[in-house]
């Protein structure tokens, strides 16, 4: 990423989107033009700040699992019972936060299958999922007919789920509108691979602007 030229980095070097994940390309690309963007000294600095945060954040796995430890004691399984009980609100399955056991995932997933029609989004942020939680869903959530958004961050989620994911992501069939699956902050996902990426972006070729990373103040 040397370079004298803001043109260098935002094009000779697009290339290394391939090499990082969506959300990561965005944050550097971001920090690239504040860095060589002339900008009030006070903004610049707020923003180039921010920005760090935020690539500190999504780059080192388990950064923010102390905090969510406090979530987690203000959901408690009466939480899992009452999102589970009527349709999802704003077309979204929030479960981000609830501890979940394999026996909870036979009720989401038979919740996923009754509601599924409505669903655009599906959020199991910090929920202690394992990989073969995560395999065990697959079959539900990638028939989601809506489904945009996954989020599957802060888990125990290791590199060998990106093999079944990017093969589920193969079949067109599959995850029919999805655009984007969160994996940070997992065990040892640091980048994600080409042709899981590739798979993603055909099914959204339109799509101009990446996901950012919500801070926690």
């Amino acid at each position: 990423m040397e370079s004298t030229s803001l043109d260098d980095v935002l094009y000779r070097y697009a290339s290394f989107r391939n090499l990082v994940d969506p959300i990561t390309h965005d944050l550097i690309i971001s920090l690239a033009r504040y860095i060589h963007c002339p900008k009030p000294e006070g903004d610049a600095l707020g923003a180039t700040e921010k920005l760090c945060r935020q690539l500190t954040y999504h780059l080192s796995p388990h950064s923010q699992w102390r905090r969510h430890r406090g979530l987690v004691k203000r959901k408690p399984q009466a939480c899992l019972k009452a999102v589970l009980a009527g349709s999802p609100p704003d077309n979204t399955v929030d479960l981000s936060g609830i501890p979940l056991t394999s026996r909870d995932l036979e009720r989401v997933t038979s919740y996923l299958q009754r509601c599924g029609e409505q669903v655009d989004s599906v959020e199991l942020g910090f929920t202690g999922l394992t990989d073969d939680m995560v395999v065990q869903l697959l079959p539900v959530l990638s028939a989601l007919p809506r489904l945009t958004t996954l989020a599957l961050n802060g888990n125990r989620l290791t590199r060998a789920l990106l093999r079944d994911l990017t093969d589920t992501l193969k079949d067109p069939s599959k995850f029919p509108n999805v655009t984007w699956i969160d994996l940070g902050n997992n065990v040892d996902i640091f980048s994600l691979p080409q042709p899981f990426l590739l798979s993603l972006r055909k099914r959204s070729p339109k799509q101009g602007h990446l996901p950012t990373i919500l801070e926690l103040v």
